[in-house]
Formats: C-alpha cells, structure tokens, sequence
C-alpha cells in the first residue's frame, strides 16, 4: 500500500511547534519522524507477531531496515546529529518512508541534496549500504564490482588510480586479460590474476544463473588462451582483503591494502576500499594523484 506522505511536518505537538520565524534546527529528522509515523508494519510488508504495539508507526529499526543502513545512522539522521546523507542513502529512505515524489523532493532539499538527483544506470544497480561506505571512504580508493566484475561505481581516488583504463571497457578481468597496458600497470598481475580469477569462480557457482558471468567466462574464453586456462585449473575462493602493487604513468609506484566488503542481499556484489599504509611513499603518491585527479601534469 502506498501511503500519501505530506511534505511539511505537522505542528500539532509541543515538540514540533516552533514560532513563527524561528530557524528549524533539525527539519530533516522531523520530517523523517513525521513520514514514519504514517505508516504501519503491514503498509511496507511487516508483521507484528500479534503484539499490540505502544506507539503509532514504524519503529527507527524497521525503517533502518528497510533502507539498508544502520539503526546507529537513521537514529542520528533523526536526532541531528547527522544532517547530510547522500544521495544513495536519501533515494533508500524515499523508497523504504515510501514517499510521493513531491515528499522524495522535500525530504532531497532538507538533506541539502538536488531533488533532480538520480542514481545513474549502474549506481542504481549497488546496494545502498555498499553505496555508503563508498561515499565515506573520502581518503580510500572505493569501488565496487558486479559479480561479473562489472565496476559499478567508483568515488574519485578510485577514478584516478584506475584513469589509465578510462574509455575503455569497464570490467576489471576484461582489463586484466584484454587491456594492453594491464600487465605494465598492475606490477604483480599474476597475483591480481589469480585473486580476481578465484573470486569469479566462486560467483559462478553462488550464482549459476547469471547470464553476464556465463557471457564474460565465454567471451574471454574466445579471446584469451591465458584465462582459459587459468580458468579451467583455478579455484573457487573469496578474499576478505587484498593487495595491490600498481605503477601508474603519472603517480608512479603505489602500494594499495584493500578491505573487501560485501552484503548478504546484494550476492557477489563486493565493495573495494583500499588505502596506503600512512606515511608511506605510496601515501604520497596517492595523495598527488588525487590532487592531479589522475591526468597528466
């Protein structure tokens, strides 16, 4: 059931009334316990388990929840100590408040966002919770990959380290495999080979049905006596982290430690974040190719 949500927030109790022209200190975690309240457990698709419930509404859990983020970050959404989600974060919340598009635009606009803002062809495919640890992780190079190795998304660090392949296809083991200047770039490839390789094979098997794993097997397959190979004696394992040695044409050598996230809702969609050890030369290296945004000096 959709509910109408209005795009003001009553006035009706102490807490909310405020005088005329006096600034609303925290309009938007008002506003999100206003649309919360108009809605029931049954309207978005939860029960109750019979209990008879003290309060109106969805719980600050449930809406949580519903979009995909933390009960610690909507609570503080609410309570203001939080005031600018992104606009991944602020679409889930629309979807999961289940607002009209003149509330989606007035819940964008409280949160200092363009209502106009909408997630791009492959954004909208990543899951709003890896979606916003990529867009916190402002020191990192994130990025995260379809299961087929698509790159998805990707903030800017990760856009410049990768700015050697920009234009090209945007799938990491066709770059591997296909790209003429992989093997230069990425200074210990068979490792990176083999980590990516691993990580396909066991999306593959997790994923028998997905049709963009079988195209990529079959395609490199053609193409690439080496992954044909590699793929018929490699194994099927998932990494947790990762290394990476990579000597780009304008930074140099940069040495990379990555964290590897992913969420049981999103199945073999992972989340990269990698970052120099602090102080290090690649730490350096990686500060100027941010700064240079990947081009040439």
């Amino acid at each position: 059931m959709r509910m109408h949500v209005p795009s003001m927030v009553p006035m009706g109790s102490a807490r909310t009334r405020r005088r005329a022209g006096e600034p609303r200190e925290n309009s938007l975690g008002e506003f999100l316990r206003a649309c919360r309240s108009r809605l029931a457990p049954s309207d978005v698709g939860l029960g109750t388990g019979g209990r008879r419930r003290r309060v109106d509404g969805l719980r600050r859990q449930e809406v949580a929840v519903l979009a995909h983020v933390s009960a610690d970050y909507y609570s503080r959404l609410e309570q203001g100590r939080e005031r600018h989600p992104s606009p991944s974060i602020a679409e889930s919340l629309a979807q999961a408040l289940r607002l009209t598009p003149d509330a989606r635009s007035h819940l964008f606009r409280l949160a200092g966002l363009n209502p106009n803002l909408r997630p791009d062809t492959a954004r909208g495919q990543v899951h709003p919770q890896l979606l916003h640890i990529l867009d916190a992780s402002h020191q990192a190079a994130a990025y995260v990959l379809s299961p087929s190795f698509d790159i998805l998304a990707a903030n800017a660090h990760a856009q410049a380290l990768l700015s050697p392949f920009a234009g090209s296809d945007q799938n990491l083991l066709r770059i591997l495999f296909a790209h003429p200047g992989a093997r230069t770039y990425f200074t210990e490839w068979p490792v990176a080979a083999a980590g990516s390789l691993h990580t396909l094979r066991l999306n593959a098997v997790r994923l028998p049905r997905d049709t963009d794993i079988a195209d990529l097997v079959t395609g490199l397959s053609a193409g690439s006596a080496d992954f044909a190979r590699r793929w018929e004696n490699g194994a099927a394992i998932g990494l947790d982290h990762a290394y990476r040695r990579v000597a780009h044409p304008t930074a140099g050598h940069i040495e990379l430690s990555y964290r590897v996230h992913g969420v049981a809702a999103a199945p073999g969609q992972h989340l990269l974040v990698g970052a120099p050890a602090p102080g290090s030369r690649s730490a350096e290296a990686f500060t100027y190719l941010a700064a240079m945004g990947g081009q040439q000096p």
